[in-house]
């Protein structure tokens, strides 16, 4: 293969594998807390009904609040809570893990595929021929 072919494609090999490895990359250099919900941002025991169920001695938290059985001491005094005293932090890790699946396989597929393009060429195993000539009719 020319030098300058080999050249050519050398360097877009590497420029498919610099895209390919940045998502993968950034993805596996995040903080692993960035998923749960933030403090100022807790969402309320009513409206996490769906996602979650909380239980103290066999009875739901909520029924246990209704019902003003669940308490708190304070400063030496006694507070009964309330459904609005009571806020959820929740990990979004498996749900934003999901979304990102498709997109992370693909690149890892672009890698090996840029990898192995990559070794092909600097190995001068890709075959080159020449134009060949006219053919007869």
């Amino acid at each position: 293969m020319p030098p300058r072919i080999r050249f050519l494609f050398s360097t877009m090999m590497l420029a498919l594998l610099f895209v390919a490895v940045v998502p993968l990359y950034r993805e596996l250099s995040r903080r692993p807390d960035i998923w749960w919900t933030p403090h100022n941002m807790l969402i309320p025991l009513v409206e996490s009904t769906d996602r979650v169920e909380i239980y103290a001695l066999g009875q739901p938290l909520t029924a246990l609040l209704q019902a003003g059985q669940v308490r708190m001491a304070e400063g030496g005094s006694m507070r009964v809570l309330t459904a609005n005293d009571i806020g959820l932090r929740v990990n979004n890790w498996d749900r934003v893990r999901a979304e990102h699946s498709p997109v992370l396989l693909a690149s890892a597929a672009g890698c090996s595929i840029a990898l192995l393009m990559l070794f092909l060429i600097i190995t001068g195993r890709l075959a080159w021929r020449g134009e060949r000539g006219e053919v007869a009719a």
